[in-house]
């Protein structure tokens, strides 16, 4: 088994003279949860879509299971950005019956993940029905429909009510069991603080701290602390 299943090497990514993301280099173990952490516009949705293939680097590498990644690595990559693409007149089934069509897999496959992440009995109930945290599962059940080794979530917390919150925690926590490694992006540090593994903080663009998480220290304070501070991944720890 590779040491990381996912790295990225100085990634860049500009827009004209804007540099969103800024020699990035990221390192994610496999069978983790790795929390993505920044304030707002740090360039942390910009680096998942450059992860996912939605943006193209201006510079930089990503090495996906111990090769440089390509786009036919997007079979072995879910991912949930933004709002879930869901067809809101179609139940829970039949949304992912169309995504199932669309990649040539099998109609087993829809019995599964709903299971997987709790959606079972939503029965005739259209989608756009369903409560936010519902329709936060289903963009995450259509993402795990190819079984994919990594799972990008895009702050998939926003706008739950604690019960919610807590379900979606609960899952997430699951798929290092399953095999599946996932990166979560997240402005809200007791989020991350629940369900990581490890953490980066990423700041203007740039990786200012990347480490195993520690619960002894206080993630606020020490976020806080790296967030003021200029320059690159001199806190880097990850071994």
């Amino acid at each position: 088994m590779e040491k990381y299943l996912l790295e990225t090497k100085d990634l860049t990514k500009k827009f004209g003279k804007q540099i969103a993301v800024d020699q990035l280099s990221l390192r994610v173990k496999p069978n983790s949860v790795y929390g993505l952490l920044g304030p707002n516009g740090a360039g942390k949705s910009t680096t998942l879509k450059l992860l996912t293939g939605m943006l193209h680097p201006t510079t930089g590498e990503i090495i996906f299971a111990g090769h440089p990644w390509s786009r036919a690595d997007l079979a072995q990559i879910g991912a949930l950005i933004e709002m879930p693409p869901l067809y809101h007149n179609l139940t829970a089934w039949e949304n992912l019956k169309v995504r199932t069509l669309l990649l040539g897999l099998p109609e087993e496959r829809i019995t599964e993940v709903l299971k997987i992440v709790g959606l079972t009995n939503t029965g005739k109930k259209k989608s756009g029905q369903f409560s936010l945290g519902m329709k936060q599962r289903l963009g995450i059940a259509l993402a795990l429909l190819n079984e994919p080794k990594l799972l990008i979530l895009d702050e998939p917390t926003n706008g739950l009510d604690p019960v919610g919150i807590q379900e979606l925690r609960d899952l997430i926590r699951s798929f290092p069991k399953q095999g599946i490694t996932v990166i979560i992006s997240s402005h809200i540090l007791t989020e991350i603080e629940h369900v990581a593994d490890e953490i980066g903080i990423i700041n203007a663009g740039k990786l200012a701290y990347q480490s195993v998480l520690d619960h002894s220290v206080d993630l606020e304070a020490l976020f806080m602390d790296v967030i003021k501070k200029k320059g690159g991944a001199e806190n880097d720890r990850i071994c």
